[in-house]
């Protein structure tokens, strides 16, 4: 049987204690980021030599799970978790319509003038965050406004 030294133990209490806590940071915090310039390969593993799973287009938001290395596992609006090169990934903030028809209004109201409106899966652009339930976004044509955030995802 082999014994650990009272240091070895403290030490392998110390490391626990840090990976639990940053397990429950990951889990909880919430980080978006959207796909760079250019479309990204998704991968099922952290290495170009993973199988290749989904090209993302550009402007697609993300959800960031954990970052390793060069590389970030992500989830995208359909709950899929995938790996893609850190550095395909831009701060910049979108969203994605998750219903067949959101309307953007000129206030965050219902009773507000709608602006436009945008099909599912459209990007728009975050320009504000969540405030009383209501994202202000802007469409790539340069129309902006409100939108329930239960109708988009990525906020």
């Amino acid at each position: 049987m082999k014994y650990m030294r009272a240091s070895d133990m403290i030490m392998a209490s110390i490391v626990a204690s840090v990976l639990a806590f940053g397990a429950i940071n990951v889990a909880h915090a919430l980080d978006f980021k959207a796909v760079g310039a250019a479309p990204v390969i998704f991968y099922d593993a952290p290495s170009e030599k993973g199988r290749r799973v989904a090209i993302a287009p550009r402007g697609m938001p993300v959800e960031v799970v954990l970052t390793y290395g060069d590389w970030t596992k992500v989830r995208d609006a359909s709950g899929d978790l995938s790996w893609v090169q850190t550095a395909g990934l831009s701060g910049s903030r979108t969203l994605q319509v998750k219903v067949a028809n959101a309307k953007i209004r000129a206030t965050p109201s219902d009773t507000a003038p709608q602006v436009f409106s945008a099909d599912k899966g459209v990007l728009l652009e975050l320009v504000e965050p969540v405030v009383s339930g209501w994202v202000k976004v802007r469409h790539r044509d340069g129309q902006s406004g409100y939108v329930k955030a239960t109708e988009v995802w990525g906020s």
